[in-house]
């Protein structure tokens, strides 16, 4: 892959989907998955699906399959459960479906959080892969870690991993 290729306009609207993963969240208190919706219309993508589930592996792998499969639906964003608490299963249970795990993501995740946090870093599980026709990015459920993803590593690259799942 090259600059230029890197460099080539994109699709003026991704389709995406954000679905918040929490025992204690109400549609009245989500602010991750608000943030989420809110960063990625703002920069020009529509927000095709929006949901919100309980931290119940076989819940979340259900609709994640289920959006995956939508034609329309080229990025998911999950927001919750990438601690290590024993009820935070939303890696596994996704990981589980990947076809293909992208562990630069979570890598560069980690380092990016690290500058701003130090070592507490080291405990998020953040990760990222593609189930059938989309990438999924899985990231923790504070809305300091949502900005961070979506503003610093997915929404500068939307345009490409889009082009790149058309191939």
């Amino acid at each position: 892959m090259s600059v230029e290729d890197l460099e080539r306009p994109v699709r003026a609207a991704v389709g995406c989907a954000v679905l918040t993963i929490s025992d204690t969240r109400t549609p009245d208190t989500d602010g991750s998955g608000s943030l989420a919706r809110e960063l990625l219309a703002a920069a020009g993508h529509s927000i095709i699906d929006h949901g919100l589930v309980p931290d119940e592996p076989a819940d979340i792998a259900s609709i994640v399959a289920d959006w995956a499969a939508r034609p329309g639906i080229d990025i998911i964003i999950t927001t919750g459960g990438t601690g290590i608490a024993r009820r935070d299963s939303s890696v596994d249970a996704l990981r589980a479906l990947f076809r293909t795990e992208l562990p630069g993501f979570g890598e560069l995740f980690r380092r990016l959080s690290f500058d701003e946090i130090g070592p507490a870093a080291m405990l998020s599980r953040a990760t990222a892969g593609i189930i059938d026709r989309s990438v999924v990015f899985v990231l923790p459920g504070s809305t300091h870690a949502v900005r961070l993803a979506i503003t610093q590593l997915i929404l500068p690259q939307i345009g490409h991993i889009a082009r790149e799942l058309a191939k």
